[in-house]
């Protein structure tokens, strides 16, 4: 196994911290994924018709459909305070149950409005798995964008989850972080084929599959912007797997080789086990990386999967970073893939939009990746982008999804080509 890292990495690299106007989503987008990732639990928005109208929109749900995700509504009378908003809630919450006996997970969602009136929906979670225990447990987390961006949602919905996971002295390998179906799969079959057992995921598909924790546990994230959640595990005693995440051939094999190293699984058995899907993942890589070699790229911070793309874009594609910016910069978490990230890039920490877009516009880089937001106005002055939050939508993770994740990049840069050539006719 071969991974290099360059003479200088970009760790020690100066961060650009910036605090000021931010063009992200709210923490309740993560609902999308989550939702269907845990099959038995259901998420309930405490917020406005706003809500609503954003969780359907971004997840497409027909009229007819029964998703595992609802809004409790707050009306004028709720947040002029002439209602008892507890009372309004209880009541939708024992309809929802009844009418749902399926459920055996509820999410409480606080949102910018619940969270102005100042709706202790913590205690309410509490009052609620009291009332509806063994059947259903009650949990809480805030969704609310005021001060997060939308990957966050996750973090706080699993940081939520931990202290109330059951302890346990077992040594087990924890799997953090909200994979699709399929690429959890692939996860769990390469894991299973080196060796390393048992294993557990942290949200797993069905409540009666939910994860212990204690001081034998030893977890290894599978998404950057999990930092609440890291936290939460370590406070339990459970102990991290520094690695590069699981994106590209090169990430994947590193990530896989933490884990391999912390179980004892020897070399000839690991480059056994995956001597076949490296090879599959670096061909279809390189079908894509002829379009993306050479190539610049500007990341606004938006997902926190920011730094880890980098690496991939620039080791695997050939491409070259000229500003990595994320919401949070959480070392612990990124420093192996900064270790391996070329030196070179501005890294940025936070945003200030305006001075961003500005150092964007001088670059001129080959390829913007950024929010919806953002994306529109840079394509009318002749960018062109990549929007970020189809790269936590799609699967992206580990050997399988290498060449996905390179034709996410190298597709509107195809398309760039195309449309200049037809004009030019």
């Amino acid at each position: 196994m071969s991974l290099d890292t360059p003479s200088r990495g970009c760790r020690e690299t100066p961060v650009l911290k910036e605090r000021g106007q931010r063009e992200v989503f709210c923490g309740l987008t993560g609902i999308i994924w989550l939702h269907r990732k845990m099959q038995d639990a259901f998420f309930l928005v405490v917020g406005s018709r706003t809500c609503a109208h954003l969780l359907q929109a971004a997840a497409g749900v027909m009229i007819f459909a029964e998703p595992r995700f609802g809004t409790a509504i707050l009306e004028e009378k709720d947040l002029a305070g002439l209602a008892d908003a507890n009372a309004e809630l209880d009541r939708e919450v024992a309809r929802l149950l009844a009418r749902r006996p399926d459920i055996k997970q509820l999410f409480l969602v606080g949102s910018c409005p619940s969270e102005v009136i100042k709706l202790d929906l913590a205690r309410a979670a509490e009052r609620l798995s009291g009332e509806h225990a063994p059947h259903v447990r009650v949990y809480n987390y805030s969704g609310s964008g005021i001060e997060t961006t939308f990957t966050q949602g996750e973090d706080a919905c699993l940081a939520a989850m931990v202290p109330t996971l059951a302890p346990t002295d077992a040594r087990e390998l924890l799997v953090v972080g909200a994979l699709p179906d399929v690429v959890e799969d692939q996860c769990l079959s390469l894991l299973a084929q080196l060796g390393v057992g048992p294993v557990r995921m942290l949200p797993a598909r069905r409540s009666a599959d939910t994860p212990s924790v204690g001081a034998n546990t030893v977890f290894a994230l599978v998404q950057p912007f999990l930092g609440d959640t890291h936290a939460a595990l370590t406070r339990r005693g459970a102990t991290h797997l520094p690695a590069p995440f699981p994106f590209g051939e090169e990430g994947t094999t590193a990530w896989l080789w933490a884990v391999a190293q912390a179980f004892g699984v020897s070399r000839a058995q690991f480059e056994t086990v995956t001597a076949a899907p490296r090879a599959r993942a670096q061909k279809a890589v390189a079908a894509h990386a002829a379009t993306l070699n050479g190539k610049s790229v500007f990341f606004f911070p938006d997902s926190q999967l920011e730094i880890p793309l980098a690496r991939f874009l620039a080791r695997e594609c050939g491409m070259v970073p000229v500003e990595v910016g994320t919401p949070y910069l959480h070392t612990g978490i990124v420093g192996p893939d900064l270790d391996l990230l070329p030196e070179g890039p501005v890294i940025s920490e936070g945003q200030d939009v305006e001075k961003q877009l500005d150092r964007q516009h001088a670059a001129k880089p080959d390829l913007t990746v950024c929010g919806l937001g953002l994306a529109n106005p840079l394509e009318a002055k002749g960018h062109t982008t990549k929007w970020a939050i189809e790269l936590v939508f799609t699967p992206v993770h580990f050997y399988e999804q290498a060449g996905d994740l390179a034709g996410l990049f190298s597709r509107p840069l195809r398309r760039k080509a195309l449309l200049t050539a037809e004009a030019a006719q």
